[in-house]
């Protein structure tokens, strides 16, 4: 078994993040998944509401995120539950702005993208960077989360913009082919956030744009990915998803998830990945 190399053992040391490798974002888009459908399933199967599912979330997000801060490093199953608090608390502070409050996705999309962005401004002028995956000092911790948190309730807002608004958009300018299917829905959606995460990993090896920048970039974009695909696994036949029980959904999302965080190490051990 090959051990972690000298920089990935630093990494590991002095980091209470992983570092963003491909296992990573497949985590974290499993992980941006099951908050989409657990977000629906507490606020829509159960029909709590969004407002009561977000107060629930919230607490839940307390709990796993004083949980991370407590630990000393990086715990992979508690560094998770909290990313996936993010997304089930952002999943249902998204439907609360947009459904209730009845702002709209284009309005929410634009307010919570300036808020990521003053988010980092902030943390570039209190800590003289911005980091991504490594996360030394409580400053960098604090900042870290909170720009999670609102990446990924942005990130649902933009998921529902490309799988509801925008296909509107689209069947005004193209009617839907023969044999009455829409190709304007979650399919369109996955396909766009995906082919943006393509542009983002291209430039990422062009070194042309700092690094922390194209990490939130990405960040963000995994989010829509995830949640579309959490729709298309979710919403009805009439929709054009695939009709699936959002708990069950849910379930089987969070066990891929755990499986992917514990065979890391040990494709890492191996010298796989």
């Amino acid at each position: 078994m090959t051990p972690p190399t000298p920089v990935r053992a630093a990494h590991e040391a002095l980091s209470k993040a992983p570092q963003a490798t491909l296992m990573f974002w497949l985590v974290k888009i499993c992980a941006t998944t099951a908050g989409e459908t657990g977000g629906d399933a507490v606020s829509m199967s159960m029909k709590l509401g969004y407002l009561a599912a977000t107060l629930i979330f919230l607490a839940f997000f307390a709990v796993a995120l004083a949980a991370q801060i407590r630990a000393r490093r990086y715990v992979p199953l508690i560094y998770w539950l909290v990313v996936v608090a993010t997304t089930t608390l952002g999943t249902t502070t998204s439907d609360f702005i947009d459904r209730t409050l009845h702002l709209g996705y284009p309005a929410s999309s634009i307010m919570l993208f300036s808020l990521v962005v003053c988010v980092l401004i902030a943390w570039r002028l209190t800590t003289g960077k911005i980091a991504a995956d490594k996360i030394a000092t409580r400053e960098d911790e604090v900042f870290y989360w909170l720009t999670i948190l609102v990446s990924n309730t942005l990130g649902t807002a933009l998921g529902d913009f490309g799988s509801e608004t925008l296909p509107d958009l689209m069947g005004k300018i193209a009617a839907p082919p023969l044999g009455g299917w829409d190709p304007w829905g979650f399919e369109l959606a996955a396909v766009l956030f995906a082919a943006l995460i393509g542009i983002v990993a291209i430039v990422h090896f062009t070194k042309i744009v700092p690094q922390a920048i194209l990490f939130w970039a990405a960040y963000v974009l995994t989010r829509p990915l995830g949640a579309t695909l959490g729709d298309t696994l979710t919403k009805s036949h009439a929709q054009g998803g695939l009709n699936l029980d959002r708990i069950a959904a849910t379930a089987t999302m969070a066990a891929v998830m755990v499986g992917l965080v514990l065979l890391t190490p040990k494709l890492r051990s191996s010298g796989k990945i």
